[in-house]
Parts: C-alpha cells; structure tokens; sequence
C-alpha cells in the first residue's frame, strides 16, 4: 500500500501566533522548522464524547522526551503548572505522563516511553 511516511507539520490557530511559537521554543525546544527524533507517533482519533482532554478542544499534542522527571522539574521552576496521575503511568512498558496547558489553553501531554514497549 501506497502512504504517507510521517507528520509533515502541525498547524492550528493561536490568538497570538508569535508568542505562542515563542512559549513552544523556549519551554519545550519546539522550533518552527523542529527535526524530531525517529520514534513511534500515536495517531487516534478519540470518539467525540471522550474526557482524555478537555471538550471545548479537538486536539492534544503529544510530545515524546528522555527524561520526564527533569522536564517536569524544568517547567515547574518557571511557573508552569504540571499534572500527573497515577493511572497514566499504570502500564510502564508503555511510559510515563504528565501534561501542561500552553498559555492559549492547548493541552500537552509529555511522554516518556517505558522500556521494552513501543518506539
């Protein structure tokens, strides 16, 4: 079968584009040309109805990291909020969560993959 290789961009729509682009590289180190690491994307559409993440929003971005424990440590010591919850991280072949909210209201789940599971 014929398809395609890999996600070629994100786009969506900020109040603010600059800025949040900024918010992006400075908290995350996503630029606007960014080469990312080879790995596993997770593409599912979750059905309508779905409390994953909040209603008011139709998407939620999923960034792959190394080293949670000090990404985490890094977006607290600049005042951004982190959520974590045990049930994300019940499955650890699978990896570890937590998610921030961009200053537009995104939501962004970090992952961390466990060992032995998916790459």
């Amino acid at each position: 079968m014929v398809g395609v290789t890999g996600i070629g961009g994100i786009f969506f729509r900020a109040g603010d584009p600059k800025a949040l682009a900024d918010w992006y590289e400075t908290h995350l180190g996503v630029t606007n040309l960014w080469q990312q690491q080879r790995g596993l994307t997770v593409f599912a559409p979750f059905e309508a109805r779905s409390d994953y993440f909040p209603a008011d929003r139709q998407w939620m971005i999923n960034f792959r990291v190394d080293n949670l424990d000090a990404l985490l440590a890094d977006l607290r010591a600049k005042g951004i909020a982190v959520e974590t919850r045990a049930e994300w991280d019940a499955s650890p072949e699978v990896g570890r969560f937590a998610r921030i909210v961009d200053p537009e209201g995104n939501h962004i789940e970090l992952w961390e993959p466990g060992e032995g599971g998916p790459e």
